[in-house]
Protein backbone atom coordinates (compact mmCIF):
# COMPACT_ATOMS: atom_id res chain seq x y z
CA UNK A 1 0.00 0.00 0.00
CA UNK A 2 1.50 3.33 -1.11
CA UNK A 3 -0.50 6.00 1.14
CA UNK A 4 -2.29 4.24 4.64
CA UNK A 5 -4.17 6.69 6.73
CA UNK A 6 -5.31 5.75 10.13
CA UNK A 7 -7.50 7.40 12.75
CA UNK A 8 -6.24 11.02 11.92
CA UNK A 9 -7.58 13.54 14.25
CA UNK A 10 -6.31 17.20 14.09
CA UNK A 11 -7.58 20.42 15.48
CA UNK A 12 -6.66 24.04 15.76
CA UNK A 13 -6.59 26.65 18.90
CA UNK A 14 -8.94 29.16 18.16
CA UNK A 15 -10.57 32.18 20.82
CA UNK A 16 -13.31 29.97 21.73
CA UNK A 17 -10.90 26.72 22.18
CA UNK A 18 -9.74 24.05 20.59
CA UNK A 19 -11.10 23.18 17.11
CA UNK A 20 -11.48 19.90 15.67
CA UNK A 21 -11.12 20.11 12.06
CA UNK A 22 -10.53 15.80 10.89
CA UNK A 23 -11.56 13.42 13.40
CA UNK A 24 -10.67 9.80 13.11
CA UNK A 25 -9.69 9.53 9.49
CA UNK A 26 -8.75 6.78 8.14
CA UNK A 27 -8.05 5.27 4.25
CA UNK A 28 -5.79 3.57 1.79
CA UNK A 29 -4.62 4.45 -1.64
CA UNK A 30 -2.57 1.55 -3.78
CA UNK A 31 -0.10 2.58 -6.37
CA UNK A 32 -1.77 2.52 -9.79
CA UNK A 33 -4.64 4.22 -8.07
CA UNK A 34 -7.18 7.20 -8.64
CA UNK A 35 -8.93 8.89 -5.88
CA UNK A 36 -10.96 11.92 -5.66
CA UNK A 37 -11.36 14.06 -2.69
CA UNK A 38 -14.44 15.71 -1.94
CA UNK A 39 -16.55 18.14 0.48
CA UNK A 40 -17.84 21.28 1.12
CA UNK A 41 -15.82 24.45 2.13
CA UNK A 42 -14.36 23.79 5.53
CA UNK A 43 -14.72 20.02 5.79
CA UNK A 44 -11.16 19.68 6.51
CA UNK A 45 -10.21 18.81 2.80
CA UNK A 46 -6.75 21.46 2.64
CA UNK A 47 -6.04 20.27 6.26
CA UNK A 48 -5.80 16.81 5.33
CA UNK A 49 -4.31 17.87 2.63
CA UNK A 50 -1.68 19.59 4.35
CA UNK A 51 -1.21 16.59 6.67
CA UNK A 52 -0.28 13.95 3.68
CA UNK A 53 2.48 16.36 2.61
CA UNK A 54 3.84 16.41 5.19
CA UNK A 55 3.30 20.16 5.80
CA UNK A 56 1.72 19.56 9.16
CA UNK A 57 1.74 16.97 11.57
CA UNK A 58 -2.03 15.34 13.38
CA UNK A 59 -2.91 15.59 16.75
CA UNK A 60 -3.41 11.66 16.91
CA UNK A 61 -3.11 8.93 14.00
CA UNK A 62 -0.26 7.83 11.65
CA UNK A 63 0.46 8.87 7.56
CA UNK A 64 2.47 6.18 6.25
CA UNK A 65 3.80 6.88 2.57
CA UNK A 66 5.87 3.55 1.60
CA UNK A 67 6.05 2.29 5.01
CA UNK A 68 7.21 5.56 6.24
CA UNK A 69 5.41 7.43 8.74
CA UNK A 70 5.85 11.10 7.88
CA UNK A 71 4.57 12.33 11.17
CA UNK A 72 7.61 10.70 12.86
CA UNK A 73 10.18 12.76 10.61
CA UNK A 74 11.60 15.38 11.61
CA UNK A 75 11.05 19.05 9.04
CA UNK A 76 14.37 17.59 7.46
CA UNK A 77 13.04 14.15 7.07
CA UNK A 78 9.51 16.14 5.41
CA UNK A 79 11.56 17.83 2.98
CA UNK A 80 13.00 15.23 1.48
CA UNK A 81 10.09 13.39 1.15
CA UNK A 82 8.14 16.15 -0.47
CA UNK A 83 11.16 16.49 -2.64
CA UNK A 84 11.47 13.33 -3.86
CA UNK A 85 8.40 10.88 -2.95
CA UNK A 86 5.28 13.38 -2.61
CA UNK A 87 4.71 15.97 -5.76
CA UNK A 88 2.28 18.46 -4.72
CA UNK A 89 0.24 21.09 -7.04
CA UNK A 90 -1.59 23.18 -5.23
CA UNK A 91 -3.46 26.51 -6.26
CA UNK A 92 -0.90 28.80 -5.78
CA UNK A 93 1.57 27.84 -8.87
CA UNK A 94 4.59 28.88 -6.73
CA UNK A 95 7.11 29.01 -10.59
CA UNK A 96 10.19 30.31 -9.90
CA UNK A 97 9.95 33.73 -11.59
CA UNK A 98 13.10 33.77 -13.12
CA UNK A 99 13.20 30.78 -15.28
CA UNK A 100 11.51 30.20 -17.95
CA UNK A 101 8.88 27.36 -18.84
CA UNK A 102 11.11 24.86 -19.47
CA UNK A 103 13.42 25.09 -16.27
CA UNK A 104 10.36 25.29 -14.72
CA UNK A 105 8.89 22.18 -15.73
CA UNK A 106 12.33 20.37 -15.29
CA UNK A 107 13.12 21.94 -11.62
CA UNK A 108 11.38 19.70 -9.56
CA UNK A 109 13.03 16.75 -11.02
CA UNK A 110 16.41 18.32 -11.04
CA UNK A 111 16.04 18.56 -7.48
CA UNK A 112 15.30 15.18 -6.94
CA UNK A 113 18.14 14.28 -8.76
CA UNK A 114 16.38 12.82 -11.59
CA UNK A 115 16.41 13.35 -15.30
CA UNK A 116 13.27 15.28 -16.52
CA UNK A 117 12.94 13.19 -19.96
CA UNK A 118 11.96 14.67 -22.71
CA UNK A 119 10.97 18.02 -21.45
CA UNK A 120 8.91 18.91 -25.17
CA UNK A 121 7.05 16.06 -25.43
CA UNK A 122 5.80 17.16 -22.11
CA UNK A 123 4.90 20.83 -23.15
CA UNK A 124 3.34 19.36 -26.45
CA UNK A 125 1.23 17.18 -24.04
CA UNK A 126 0.26 20.34 -22.02
CA UNK A 127 0.03 22.48 -25.19
CA UNK A 128 3.57 25.03 -23.96
CA UNK A 129 5.37 24.08 -26.94
CA UNK A 130 5.37 27.28 -28.12
CA UNK A 131 6.21 29.55 -24.53
CA UNK A 132 8.93 27.23 -23.56
CA UNK A 133 11.24 30.09 -24.19
CA UNK A 134 8.89 32.55 -21.76
CA UNK A 135 8.67 33.33 -18.60
CA UNK A 136 5.79 32.83 -15.56
CA UNK A 137 4.79 36.57 -15.77
CA UNK A 138 4.01 36.68 -19.70
CA UNK A 139 2.05 33.61 -19.05
CA UNK A 140 -2.01 33.58 -18.28
CA UNK A 141 -3.27 31.84 -14.84
CA UNK A 142 -4.27 28.77 -16.82
CA UNK A 143 -0.87 28.50 -18.57
CA UNK A 144 0.76 28.32 -15.12
CA UNK A 145 -1.32 26.04 -13.89
CA UNK A 146 -0.18 23.47 -16.55
CA UNK A 147 3.52 24.22 -16.05
CA UNK A 148 3.11 23.87 -12.60
CA UNK A 149 1.40 20.27 -13.31
CA UNK A 150 3.98 19.06 -15.82
CA UNK A 151 6.56 20.00 -13.42
CA UNK A 152 5.20 17.64 -10.68
CA UNK A 153 4.87 14.95 -13.28
CA UNK A 154 8.51 15.12 -14.42
CA UNK A 155 9.78 14.72 -11.35
CA UNK A 156 7.93 10.98 -11.08
CA UNK A 157 7.14 11.53 -7.48
CA UNK A 158 5.62 8.08 -5.77
CA UNK A 159 2.35 9.98 -4.88
CA UNK A 160 0.75 13.13 -6.45
CA UNK A 161 -1.35 15.19 -4.05
CA UNK A 162 -3.50 17.70 -6.47
CA UNK A 163 -5.26 20.87 -4.76
CA UNK A 164 -8.69 21.69 -7.29
CA UNK A 165 -4.95 21.21 -10.08
CA UNK A 166 -8.24 22.41 -13.02
CA UNK A 167 -9.30 25.49 -11.19
CA UNK A 168 -8.14 27.93 -13.83
CA UNK A 169 -8.87 25.47 -16.95
CA UNK A 170 -11.39 25.47 -19.14
CA UNK A 171 -13.57 21.91 -19.09
CA UNK A 172 -11.55 20.73 -22.28
CA UNK A 173 -8.31 21.78 -20.88
CA UNK A 174 -9.31 20.28 -17.77
CA UNK A 175 -10.57 16.92 -19.30
CA UNK A 176 -7.08 16.97 -20.79
CA UNK A 177 -5.12 17.07 -17.91
CA UNK A 178 -6.25 14.68 -15.32
CA UNK A 179 -6.29 12.37 -18.47
CA UNK A 180 -2.54 13.40 -18.41
CA UNK A 181 -2.33 12.88 -15.35
CA UNK A 182 -3.94 9.53 -14.86
CA UNK A 183 -1.69 8.35 -17.74
CA UNK A 184 1.19 9.79 -16.15
CA UNK A 185 0.38 7.72 -12.92
CA UNK A 186 -0.56 4.77 -14.29
CA UNK A 187 3.07 4.52 -15.91
CA UNK A 188 5.10 5.37 -12.98
CA UNK A 189 3.29 2.71 -10.93
CA UNK A 190 2.29 6.14 -8.57
CA UNK A 191 -0.86 7.37 -6.98
CA UNK A 192 -2.71 10.39 -7.14
CA UNK A 193 -5.36 11.83 -4.52
CA UNK A 194 -7.03 14.84 -6.07
CA UNK A 195 -9.20 17.42 -3.93
CA UNK A 196 -11.92 18.47 -6.26
CA UNK A 197 -15.64 20.32 -5.75
CA UNK A 198 -16.84 19.32 -9.06
CA UNK A 199 -18.66 16.06 -9.59
CA UNK A 200 -18.05 15.48 -12.69
CA UNK A 201 -14.37 15.43 -12.45
CA UNK A 202 -14.03 13.14 -9.63
CA UNK A 203 -16.23 10.84 -11.91
CA UNK A 204 -13.02 10.75 -13.63
CA UNK A 205 -11.26 9.16 -10.78
CA UNK A 206 -10.84 5.07 -9.65
CA UNK A 207 -12.33 6.19 -6.12
CA UNK A 208 -14.37 9.15 -4.31
CA UNK A 209 -14.19 10.18 -0.36
CA UNK A 210 -16.27 12.75 0.74
CA UNK A 211 -15.40 14.76 3.57
CA UNK A 212 -17.89 15.84 6.08
CA UNK A 213 -17.62 18.13 8.97
CA UNK A 214 -13.94 16.38 8.97
CA UNK A 215 -15.09 13.00 8.91
CA UNK A 216 -15.17 10.61 6.04
CA UNK A 217 -18.83 9.94 4.93
CA UNK A 218 -17.88 8.32 2.13
CA UNK A 219 -15.47 5.83 0.30
CA UNK A 220 -17.48 4.95 -2.95
CA UNK A 221 -16.60 4.34 -6.85
CA UNK A 222 -15.88 7.43 -8.28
Amino acid sequence: MLLRTRDVDKSYETAGGRQPVLSDVSFDLGAGETLALTGESGSGKSTLMHLLAGLDTPDRGTIEIEGTDIAAQDDAGRARLRRGTVGLIFQQFNLIPSLDVRDNLSFHARLAGRDPGDVAALAERLGLSDHLRRYPEQLSGGQQQRVAIGRTLLAAPRLVLADEPTGNLDEATGDAMIALMRESVTQMGAALLMVTHSTRLAAQLDRRLHLRAGRLAEDLPA
